[in-house]
């Protein structure tokens, strides 16, 4: 949710219902950070959350910053993702923060389990940005989390509705995560022909960038990512990161927030063919749950009558 996790999201999800989550990294420096966080505060008192992504980078963000903005700000929860987080837990956790580990294999959710984590999200096939190199979508994944996690886990790909709830819920998991959804919500500060062409997309939209790379990603499609593919097809395990950096590298801000759809590839999960409308994030959050409870009392109970 890069450049679109800001305050105005994180405090209308957690207002809502749910746990609205910034995204450090989109904040250039910690302070920035610690001026996202202040802000959010002001917008809502009920808990959100940070997402804190460890990049396999040579030059690293200042990540020790970036923590201390979080244990400053009174933040309860972080989702860490990206590389693994162990030597970052002790100081979170002992600032009693609870820690979720986005995960993409039952192997990566039993080692942040093993490790100290509180919970996991577990990301399927289906999800936007990068879901792993195994290919597994979460009609299977889910439930192999399920039989093999005794902490909690929540499910991330292909969730956006009650159905989705409902359907988590059946095979295991504690809750829904949700990203592409939510950039199609009035409160999200990007440009309206995100949203639009998130609206407009359908589940053939998606496309998958940077396979030879391993660094696997779910983008929508767009000339840019069209130009990536041809690299892709035409170089092979060849393929270098700087044949497409201009593509992937600091496209976000003009996308986001210009609207520039074409600037670059960006995430976008398989899910925005099921969504039609761009609600508040309260009205997205009801829905959801009239949605779950009217499948659960009606449609399901019926079955077993």
């Amino acid at each position: 949710m890069h450049y679109v996790s800001f305050a105005e999201l994180a405090a209308a999800v957690s207002n809502a219902g749910g746990l609205g989550i910034i995204s450090a990294l989109t904040q250039k420096t910690p302070s920035d950070l610690a001026e996202e966080i202040a802000r959010c505060s002001a917008m809502t008192d009920k808990p959100f959350g940070v997402n804190l992504t460890f990049l396999p980078m040579l030059s690293l963000p200042d990540y020790p910053g970036y923590i201390n903005a979080i244990i400053d700000g009174g933040v309860k929860i972080v989702e860490t993702a990206g590389r693994n987080p162990q030597e970052y837990l002790p100081k979170l956790q002992s600032a009693g923060i609870k820690i979720i580990h986005k995960c993409t294999s039952v192997r990566h959710a039993l080692k942040a389990e093993k490790i100290g984590c509180d919970a996991v999200s577990v990301d399927g096939f289906e999800c936007g940005g990068h879901p792993g190199e195994d290919d597994i979508p979460n009609m299977i994944l889910l439930p192999r989390a399920a039989e093999e996690l005794k902490i909690p886990f929540v499910a991330s790909g292909g969730m956006v509705d009650g159905r989705s709830l409902v359907a988590a819920l059946s095979l295991g998991a504690d809750g829904i995560n949700m990203g592409t959804r939510f950039i199609a919500t009035k409160e999200t500060p990007v440009h309206e022909n995100v949203k639009k062409a998130i609206v407009d997309a359908s589940e053939l939209d998606t496309r998958l960038i940077m396979r030879t790379l391993r660094n696997t990603e779910r983008v929508m499609n767009n000339s840019a990512v069209e130009r990536i593919l041809k690299k892709e097809a035409a170089l092979g395990v060849n393929l270098k990161i700087e044949n497409i950096i201009n593509e992937v590298a600091g496209v976000y801000p003009k996308i986001m927030m210009e609207g520039e759809m074409d600037a670059g590839a960006w995430s976008c999960g398989m899910v925005a063919g099921l969504i039609q409308d761009i609600p508040t994030c309260r009205e997205l959050i009801n829905r959801i749950i009239s949605e779950a409870e009217k499948i659960i009392n009606d449609r399901l109970q019926r079955m077993i009558s």
